[in-house]
């Protein structure tokens, strides 16, 4: 007898239907699974096998072929256990309940118990998009998967309740529907920018660069707080909305970096060491394509401490990110695209002793060597960081003074309202932020006043200054003009765009 049943695969974050055929004969006992299975596929056997006996079911002693189709679609994962399980209980009539519609996931220990499995929200949504409405998971999938609207979703904890539950013996209560809005308010960020004394023009570079989504660069001998007011960024950006939860949860899935949430509420902050490897921060496999760094910093920060510290192939993979917002990875078996919308932040020392320039402390470092520590970021991965901020050792006054940082919730007020400006002024272009903008949508919303074009010929020509490094002048300027809530870009916002341009022209 032949049975079918339904599960998915994952082709990058997109979920593709899987049929699980099923076929028992007479004849010599096999059992073969064909259809592109990887090597977590072809232990299933045993692992089914036992979970069916351990179930107190029957596994047949005959001929069992198991084709999962399309066949020309390479499957990977133990999600396809229990469809697996499933679909040969039906083809052996111990199973005769209707499957029809209902989509399975859920890996099987021996004893039958279903354990959790990755990537069930992004198959869920997939599913649900694609027609279906009814699934099974593990239980302890049950809170990634009750935030998807308009399904059924039953999380059970062995294969035996899954049988209870298709033969009507037992009734089970599908997973209730969760809000966003109630999950979003249990977690708390550990940093406020309060906690950061003095370094004001880094903080307020730090706002401007949310504020229009830029990239940014700090640049400072050790202790002078790099690190820290990076890792306030995710404080002073604004909620994710449950769309960007959803596209974020979705990567994490995969990746199997969920919390018991079941939904990424607070912006990522990914910090991935200076060995990093290009595949590792871009994304890659040799077998199965997953999401890197850059990825999992979808909607959030990327933090690159050490800058220079990096090798340069991996530094120089960013480019096109930071440009497009998605990045398309591409091998012998296929490409798979996965988004990169993140803002920048890296940290570096001015020279190898991280001293030059300082005011207080001495340079010990020669001109060949601070060269050559700058030369390793190369000018066009400079030339896409907006704003590159100079900063100086913290006066022990100012450590110890006694008036009050502002807080990350007050920058975040500011940063909120300059955001809604800009949703209201792109509300008919495929925009999301000030850096988002293309040229179409500088001539149009980023008029310039013949003093301001002053401004900017003097600093193209007095700084040597790229057309890139012009059009993103231009657009820091908009945000601090959405900052200070003016129609128009004025010459001070020009020029103190064109102040954080200084770095990469610097000479030694």
């Amino acid at each position: 007898m032949i049975s079918k049943v339904y599960s998915f695969a994952l082709n990058g974050l997109e979920g593709v239907p899987v049929e699980v055929e099923t076929d028992i004969n007479k004849g010599m006992v096999a059992y073969d699974i064909v259809g592109l299975p990887d090597t977590a596929i072809k232990e299933s056997k045993e692992r089914v096998r036992s979970a069916i006996k351990n179930s107190i079911m029957n596994f047949p002693i005959n001929k069992i072929t198991i084709n999962l189709a399309p066949a020309d679609l390479k499957k990977e994962g133990s999600h396809y256990d229990l469809p697996i399980a499933i679909s040969i209980l039906k083809a052996s009539d111990q199973l005769l309940a209707g499957t029809d519609g209902i989509v399975f996931m859920g890996e099987l220990a021996l004893d039958g118990t279903l354990r959790a499995v990755t990537g069930i929200l992004p198959m869920l949504i997939s599913a649900k998009n694609k027609g279906f409405t009814r699934f099974i998971v593990p239980a302890a999938n049950a809170n990634e998967a009750s935030f998807i609207e308009g399904t059924t979703v039953y999380a059970l904890s062995s294969l035996k309740e899954v049988v209870l539950l298709l033969t009507g013996e037992q009734l089970f209560d599908p997973v209730p529907r969760r809000s966003y809005a109630d999950v979003k308010e249990l977690r708390r960020y550990n940093c406020d920018l309060s906690y950061v004394k003095g370094q004001r023009i880094a903080k307020r570079a730090l706002e401007i660069a949310v504020a229009g989504g830029h990239n940014i660069l700090l640049v400072g001998p050790p202790g002078t707080g790099k690190t820290m007011l990076a890792r306030c960024l995710p404080t002073i950006m604004p909620d994710m909305t449950f769309e960007e939860a959803l596209e974020v949860t979705k990567i994490h899935s995969v990746a199997g970096e969920l919390s018991e949430e079941g939904i990424v509420t607070l912006r990522p902050f990914r910090t991935p060491h200076h060995t990093a490897t290009t595949v590792s921060l871009c994304g890659g496999g040799n077998t199965k394509i997953r999401a890197g760094e850059i990825s999992k910093a979808h909607n959030g920060v990327l933090f690159l401490d050490e800058l220079p510290e990096y090798t340069r192939h991996a530094l120089e993979s960013l480019r096109q990110p930071l440009e497009d917002g998605v990045i398309t990875i591409t091998r012998a078996g296929g490409a798979v695209t996965f988004p990169a919308d993140f803002v920048l932040c890296a940290s570096m020392n001015p020279c190898p002793c991280g001293n030059y320039g300082s005011a207080e402390l001495t340079c010990s470092c020669t001109p060949a060597q601070i060269k050559k520590y700058r030369s390793k970021i190369s000018g066009p991965l400079l030339d896409r960081i907006d704003l590159q901020v100079e900063m100086d050792s913290v006066k022990y006054d100012d450590l110890i003074a006694e008036e009050k940082e502002e807080t990350s919730l007050q920058v975040k007020e500011r940063v909120e309202r300059a955001r809604a400006v800009q949703r209201e002024r792109f509300a008919c272009d495929n925009v999301t932020t000030n850096s988002n903008m293309g040229e179409k949508q500088i001539k149009a919303y980023c008029r310039i006043s013949p003093e301001c074009e002053d401004i900017l010929r003097d600093a193209f020509t007095n700084m040597h200054l790229s057309a890139r490094a012009r059009s993103r002048i231009i657009k820091v300027a908009r945000t601090i003009a959405d900052l200070d809530l003016c129609q128009d870009i004025q010459p001070r916002h020009i020029f103190e765009a064109a102040s954080y341009r200084s770095y990469d022209t610097e000479s030694v």
